[in-house]
């Protein structure tokens, strides 16, 4: 009889962990997804031609199990555009002063028709395993079973895998037995990367910035961007360029954050970039089903990769992953990966 393994969350290294899972032939598999959509903190959001990152974007060549996974399921990568001088902005009294990027920096890659497409190659692998609008309420170990409620079904297995960040996690699913006090006031205080961040991204007809000589990488020491890069697609045939806003802005409309940004691209290229035609961004602190709010400030990174979540719990019938548990790479998409084929060995 097979092993029935419950995977709680959608994103990255939850379709991993069902995609090894699936592989290896000897267990039951279901991945249960609160959101609407896949992907976590990976969100490509299809903008005419121009494939918009506001989550996870790049990899480099040392994350050498993402770019394995990626060969292995026939994803294709392309660098990102680094070509041309770069500006920044030291104070708003002063314009952005031009200077060249270094010659020799790592290379930064993205995914062919975004990063999405990984998850479509893995999603395509486990279509009847996943359930979306699923959001865990409750976790209730037995001896033998453990039982799983959703606002909508329950759902009985032998194990249970979290990919959940561990704050989430420990704030938004209730235990019986109760989960150890150090794994709560570990997982409380653990840093859930992206949760910080306002990406934003402004689509174009043209690449107008290239003409100029200019790559598109842009900083900013007063803001609202803070980073900025060229988005445009693997392609070359739609165009966008996709930052990061400064956090402060949060509080403010998506059309107050958009005039800011408008008007601070104006301001390093001309008036070309008031002739946008898109604008679209993603607060993340704002999404519930990803980061847990509060007002205690975490570092970030802080308890990624922590020892205590290297071992199983509640009579190894609970194992925390997801990319924060990560003794490498904790946050990233690397991470993630890594994670899955970790937990897979100590099943």
């Amino acid at each position: 009889m097979k092993k029935e393994i419950l995977i709680i969350g959608g994103g990255l290294s939850g379709l991993v962990t069902g995609y090894l899972l699936k592989k290896k032939g000897n267990y039951s598999i279901k991945i249960l997804e609160a959101n609407s959509r896949l992907g976590g903190r990976i969100y490509t959001k299809k903008v005419g031609s121009a494939p918009i990152e506001l989550g996870a974007t790049w990899l480099w060549k040392y994350n050498t199990s993402l770019l394995n996974l990626c060969k292995e399921l026939n994803v294709n990568l392309f660098e990102q555009q680094m070509e041309g001088d770069a500006l920044f902005e030291a104070m708003s009294a002063n314009p952005p002063q031009r200077f060249k990027l270094p010659p020799n920096q790592e290379i930064s890659y993205r995914i062919d028709g975004g990063t999405s497409a990984l998850l479509d190659k893995l999603s395509n692998e486990l279509q009847r395993c996943i359930l979306l609008n699923e959001k865990v309420l409750e976790f209730n170990s037995s001896d033998d079973k453990v039982l799983v409620k959703t606002p909508n079904s329950t759902y009985y297995c032998d194990t249970v895998i979290s990919t959940l960040p561990p704050k989430l996690l420990v704030n938004s699913i209730q235990f019986s037995p109760e989960l150890p006090k150090d794994v709560i006031q570990i997982s409380d205080k653990t840093h859930t990367w992206m949760k910080d961040s306002i990406k934003f991204s402004v689509v174009y007809d043209t690449p107008f910035w290239r003409k100029n000589g200019l790559s598109g990488v842009a900083f900013s020491n007063v803001g609202p961007f803070t980073e900025l890069y060229d988005h445009s697609n693997a392609s070359d045939n739609g165009f966008a360029l996709m930052g990061f806003l400064n956090g402060a802005l949060a509080p403010l409309s998506l059309e107050q954050r958009r005039q800011k940004v408008i008007d601070q691209l104006t301001k390093f290229f001309g008036e070309e970039a008031t002739q946008h035609i898109f604008y679209e961004e993603k607060v993340w602190r704002n999404e519930e089903l990803t980061t847990f709010p509060d007002n205690q400030f975490i570092m970030p990174h802080q308890h990624n990769g922590h020892i205590i979540y290297q071992k199983p719990f509640l009579n190894g019938k609970l194992f925390i992953s997801g990319s924060e548990t990560s003794k490498e790479f904790g946050g990233y998409m690397e991470g993630a990966v890594r994670r899955a084929f970790n937990i897979i060995e100590n099943l």
